[in-house]
Protein backbone atom coordinates (compact mmCIF):
# COMPACT_ATOMS: atom_id res chain seq x y z
CA UNK A 1 0.00 0.00 0.00
CA UNK A 2 2.93 2.46 0.87
CA UNK A 3 4.60 1.81 -2.56
CA UNK A 4 1.15 2.74 -4.31
CA UNK A 5 1.01 6.04 -2.32
CA UNK A 6 4.78 6.76 -3.01
CA UNK A 7 4.10 6.23 -6.70
CA UNK A 8 0.87 8.14 -6.75
CA UNK A 9 2.24 10.73 -5.33
CA UNK A 10 5.53 11.03 -7.26
CA UNK A 11 3.32 10.96 -10.48
CA UNK A 12 0.86 13.89 -8.42
CA UNK A 13 4.28 16.22 -8.31
CA UNK A 14 5.69 15.46 -11.88
CA UNK A 15 3.57 18.54 -13.73
CA UNK A 16 4.39 20.63 -10.91
CA UNK A 17 8.32 19.77 -11.67
CA UNK A 18 7.63 19.98 -15.80
CA UNK A 19 6.29 22.94 -15.25
CA UNK A 20 9.49 24.36 -14.10
CA UNK A 21 11.69 25.99 -16.45
CA UNK A 22 15.55 26.60 -16.40
CA UNK A 23 17.19 29.48 -15.26
CA UNK A 24 19.98 31.05 -16.85
CA UNK A 25 21.70 31.68 -20.30
CA UNK A 26 23.94 28.62 -20.24
CA UNK A 27 20.41 26.33 -19.47
CA UNK A 28 19.45 26.66 -23.31
CA UNK A 29 19.62 23.44 -25.15
CA UNK A 30 21.93 24.90 -27.46
CA UNK A 31 23.95 27.94 -27.99
CA UNK A 32 22.15 31.37 -28.29
CA UNK A 33 25.12 34.01 -28.69
CA UNK A 34 24.43 34.96 -32.12
CA UNK A 35 20.67 35.05 -31.26
CA UNK A 36 20.97 37.18 -28.44
CA UNK A 37 23.28 39.42 -29.92
CA UNK A 38 20.90 40.18 -32.23
CA UNK A 39 17.99 40.57 -29.84
CA UNK A 40 19.82 43.07 -27.54
CA UNK A 41 21.48 45.21 -30.49
CA UNK A 42 20.95 48.68 -30.60
CA UNK A 43 20.08 49.06 -34.42
CA UNK A 44 17.29 46.69 -34.03
CA UNK A 45 14.86 47.87 -36.84
CA UNK A 46 11.29 48.65 -35.22
CA UNK A 47 7.83 47.36 -37.35
CA UNK A 48 4.42 47.50 -36.51
CA UNK A 49 2.17 44.64 -36.60
CA UNK A 50 1.39 43.71 -40.23
CA UNK A 51 4.20 44.91 -42.18
CA UNK A 52 5.59 42.66 -45.06
CA UNK A 53 8.90 42.10 -45.85
CA UNK A 54 10.81 41.43 -49.10
CA UNK A 55 13.32 39.65 -47.32
CA UNK A 56 14.41 38.08 -43.60
CA UNK A 57 15.75 40.95 -41.84
CA UNK A 58 19.66 41.21 -41.26
CA UNK A 59 19.63 41.81 -37.95
CA UNK A 60 17.08 41.78 -34.95
CA UNK A 61 13.79 43.02 -34.85
CA UNK A 62 11.17 45.25 -32.75
CA UNK A 63 7.69 44.44 -33.08
CA UNK A 64 5.35 46.78 -32.29
CA UNK A 65 2.42 44.52 -30.61
CA UNK A 66 -1.44 45.68 -30.31
CA UNK A 67 -4.72 43.89 -28.40
CA UNK A 68 -5.24 40.78 -29.83
CA UNK A 69 -8.85 41.91 -31.43
CA UNK A 70 -6.62 44.65 -32.60
CA UNK A 71 -3.90 42.36 -34.53
CA UNK A 72 -6.08 40.91 -37.30
CA UNK A 73 -3.85 37.90 -37.00
CA UNK A 74 -3.91 36.32 -40.58
CA UNK A 75 -4.71 33.15 -39.22
CA UNK A 76 -6.35 32.23 -35.55
CA UNK A 77 -3.65 31.61 -33.36
CA UNK A 78 -2.86 27.74 -32.37
CA UNK A 79 -3.03 28.85 -28.46
CA UNK A 80 -6.06 31.69 -27.84
CA UNK A 81 -4.36 34.60 -26.40
CA UNK A 82 -5.22 35.29 -22.49
CA UNK A 83 -7.06 38.08 -21.39
CA UNK A 84 -4.62 41.45 -21.07
CA UNK A 85 -2.25 40.21 -23.47
CA UNK A 86 -0.78 41.50 -27.00
CA UNK A 87 -0.44 39.69 -30.64
CA UNK A 88 1.11 40.87 -33.51
CA UNK A 89 2.90 40.18 -36.41
CA UNK A 90 5.02 39.95 -39.53
CA UNK A 91 4.61 38.33 -43.37
CA UNK A 92 8.16 37.86 -45.12
CA UNK A 93 8.24 37.11 -48.82
CA UNK A 94 10.74 34.36 -48.49
CA UNK A 95 13.70 33.52 -47.10
CA UNK A 96 16.84 33.46 -48.81
CA UNK A 97 16.48 29.79 -49.07
CA UNK A 98 14.99 26.68 -47.72
CA UNK A 99 16.43 25.17 -44.70
CA UNK A 100 16.25 25.02 -40.61
CA UNK A 101 15.83 28.22 -38.89
CA UNK A 102 16.01 29.82 -35.79
CA UNK A 103 13.44 32.18 -34.40
CA UNK A 104 14.18 33.62 -31.13
CA UNK A 105 12.14 35.97 -28.88
CA UNK A 106 13.18 38.41 -26.05
CA UNK A 107 10.36 37.58 -23.76
CA UNK A 108 7.37 35.10 -23.91
CA UNK A 109 5.10 34.86 -26.10
CA UNK A 110 3.39 32.10 -28.55
CA UNK A 111 4.44 31.74 -31.68
CA UNK A 112 2.75 30.62 -34.76
CA UNK A 113 4.99 30.42 -37.98
CA UNK A 114 1.91 29.45 -41.42
CA UNK A 115 3.53 28.94 -44.49
CA UNK A 116 2.04 27.16 -47.68
CA UNK A 117 -1.37 27.66 -45.71
CA UNK A 118 -0.52 25.32 -42.47
CA UNK A 119 1.09 25.68 -38.90
CA UNK A 120 4.70 24.29 -39.06
CA UNK A 121 5.47 22.62 -35.92
CA UNK A 122 9.18 23.12 -34.32
CA UNK A 123 11.64 21.25 -34.84
CA UNK A 124 13.42 22.11 -31.52
CA UNK A 125 12.46 24.70 -29.05
CA UNK A 126 14.44 25.89 -25.44
CA UNK A 127 13.52 28.44 -23.12
CA UNK A 128 14.93 29.64 -19.65
CA UNK A 129 14.28 32.61 -17.38
CA UNK A 130 16.74 34.54 -15.98
CA UNK A 131 18.51 35.41 -19.24
CA UNK A 132 18.91 39.21 -20.22
CA UNK A 133 17.81 39.48 -24.23
CA UNK A 134 16.35 36.27 -24.70
CA UNK A 135 13.77 33.71 -23.03
CA UNK A 136 13.12 31.26 -25.98
CA UNK A 137 14.12 30.03 -29.13
CA UNK A 138 12.89 27.59 -31.44
CA UNK A 139 13.90 26.18 -34.50
CA UNK A 140 11.72 25.48 -38.20
CA UNK A 141 11.91 24.03 -41.15
CA UNK A 142 11.11 26.94 -43.98
CA UNK A 143 10.66 26.64 -47.42
CA UNK A 144 11.88 29.02 -49.73
CA UNK A 145 8.08 30.57 -49.83
CA UNK A 146 6.52 33.36 -47.47
CA UNK A 147 5.54 32.91 -44.37
CA UNK A 148 3.87 34.60 -41.49
CA UNK A 149 5.21 35.03 -38.15
CA UNK A 150 2.37 35.52 -35.32
CA UNK A 151 3.13 35.73 -32.03
CA UNK A 152 0.42 36.29 -29.52
CA UNK A 153 0.53 36.27 -25.58
CA UNK A 154 3.06 38.49 -24.83
CA UNK A 155 2.73 40.87 -21.76
CA UNK A 156 4.63 43.75 -23.35
CA UNK A 157 3.18 45.93 -26.04
CA UNK A 158 6.60 45.40 -27.83
CA UNK A 159 8.88 42.18 -28.41
CA UNK A 160 12.00 41.49 -29.83
CA UNK A 161 12.94 38.83 -32.52
CA UNK A 162 15.80 37.24 -34.02
CA UNK A 163 14.77 35.33 -37.34
CA UNK A 164 18.31 33.47 -38.40
CA UNK A 165 19.59 30.44 -40.58
CA UNK A 166 21.03 27.96 -38.06
CA UNK A 167 24.51 27.00 -39.08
Amino acid sequence: MRVILLVALLFGAAPAVAAEEPSGCDKFKWPIERERAMLTAPDRATLASGVELGTLPSTGLTLAMVAPADARLPTPPERAPKEGSFAGFVTVKAPPKAGLYSISLSSGGWVDVVQNGSFLKPKAHSGATDCDGIRKTMKFELSANPFVLQISGTRENSISIAILPTE
